[in-house]
């Protein structure tokens, strides 16, 4: 799955879905569906902590690693192959020309995204409600995104007792699985213990820091590698709503106050990202690479970025793999709780929002660039793109691919 996952978090959960629940039979299909609700509600990419999760509760501990660590593997390294040739040879006008046919490709699939999470989240006026006060926040008030995530759960479980219509979704009928089917007993190894939580909780915290410490005595606690580890450290811990909620917020800190990239590169490196399976957050490491490329302090270019990926790409993860071996246990036993189920419909539609304030700053920055005039071949792309994935269901890959073609032949043929 790591190498086919294309499709961000939408299409990798509908892959897991449909060959864990349907083809394999693994899990059956309420568990599935608890199992991504508690995925939802936690900062990272909830495809693969999802992976994390299905892994552990099959094989335990080291069933979750092997899950979410080979769900992540593929993408890391098809991306940092993809972030040398951008930083080594971006300049080139054949490249230049690609990347100017990705970002409004990039554009739509966020519009996309805006549509397709809207159609299933926004099932009543209350869903409407937060998601258009979850974009105004966000937008014009430019209120922190973590506080709009957690305000809107908390409305969720107050509107599970009160409006509890607008909040709690109907359940699923479940599927048999001949692993681990929704009637079977809750297997031993998932019952909450408080003293493994506490061993668990100060190993991952170890692997965690150590190697941002050790980098921070190594090249100082002003090297650009030590403030990595110490920014994407904070990212991760607000990431609600995966890759698309994060990267306005790592955008402005990366381009306005670290100074590490331009906003086109933001965009550069979205469209990298979707052009390689696994989680859309890799987007991060993408930006780790290039900030360590432009600032390598003492070191060679390509060792410095190269470290800058490793390490904004371990901050990233680890956390997830913290979050489901504490949390799961306690998670299942509120499998059939309501609750959780009201929080996440609440979140979900505060998501839909925040994506929609991603979609704008994307297409300010795509149909407004600096040079001050209009972009309309990428208003052309975009527009394309957009109608082809939302009425002939055209795949993430494909798109990014076309683009990238059109902004070639251009670009290269008929702009420079």
């Amino acid at each position: 799955l790591g190498f086919i996952s294309f499709g961000g978090p939408t299409g990798q959960i509908a892959i897991m879905q449909t060959e864990l629940v349907e083809r394999k039979r693994w899990i059956g299909e309420s568990r599935f569906l608890h199992a991504l609700n508690y995925c939802m509600l936690l900062p990272g990419p909830e495809a693969q902590q999802l992976a994390i999760y299905i892994g552990w509760l099959l094989h335990r501990t080291l069933g979750g690693i092997v899950a979410g660590s080979l769900f992540v593997i593929p993408s890391m390294l098809i991306l940092w192959i993809l972030s040398y040739a951008y930083v080594a040879y971006g300049n080139v006008d054949s490249i230049a020309a690609i990347f100017m046919g990705l970002k409004p490709v990039v554009m739509a699939i966020v519009a996309a995204a805006v549509l397709r999470i809207g159609r299933k989240a926004l099932k009543n006026e209350m869903m409407w409600i937060v998601a258009a006060i979850s974009f105004l926040a966000i937008f014009f008030l430019k209120v922190p995104f973590p506080l709009i995530i957690l305000s809107a759960g908390t409305l969720g479980l107050v509107g599970s007792g009160m409006w509890r219509s607008k909040f709690v979704a109907l359940q699923k009928n479940a599927s048999p699985a001949s692993a681990l089917d929704d009637t079977d007993e809750i297997p031993e190894h998932t019952k909450p213990d408080l003293s493994r939580a506490l061993k668990i909780l100060i190993v991952c915290l170890l692997l965690w820091w150590i190697p941002v410490w050790a980098v921070g005595a190594w090249q100082s606690t002003e090297s650009t590698l030590f403030i990595e580890g110490v920014f994407f450290s904070k990212a991760a811990m607000v990431t609600f709503g995966g890759a698309y909620a994060v990267l306005p917020y790592v955008a402005q800190q990366a381009v306005e106050k670290y100074h590490w990239l331009m906003p086109g590169q933001m965009l550069d490196g979205l469209g990298l990202a979707e052009t390689t399976p696994g989680p859309l957050i890799m987007v991060l490491q993408f930006v780790g690479f290039v900030a360590a490329w432009n600032q390598p302090g003492n070191l060679h270019p390509l060792l410095s970025a190269t470290l800058g990926a490793l390490i904004t790409t371990w901050v990233t993860f680890i956390p997830c793999f913290m979050w489901i071996f504490i949390g799961a246990p306690y998670i299942e036993r509120l499998r059939r709780s309501t609750i959780l189920s009201a929080a996440l419909s609440a979140v979900t539609a505060a998501v839909v929002g925040v994506v929609l304030n991603l979609a704008v700053w994307f297409g300010l920055h795509t149909l407004f660039p600096q040079s001050g005039q209009f972009n309309w071949f990428g208003l052309a792309v975009g527009v394309i793109a957009l109608v082809g994935m939302l009425r002939w269901n055209w795949g993430v890959a494909p798109v990014v691919l076309g683009g990238g073609l059109l902004g070639l032949i251009y670009g290269r043929y008929l702009l420079f």
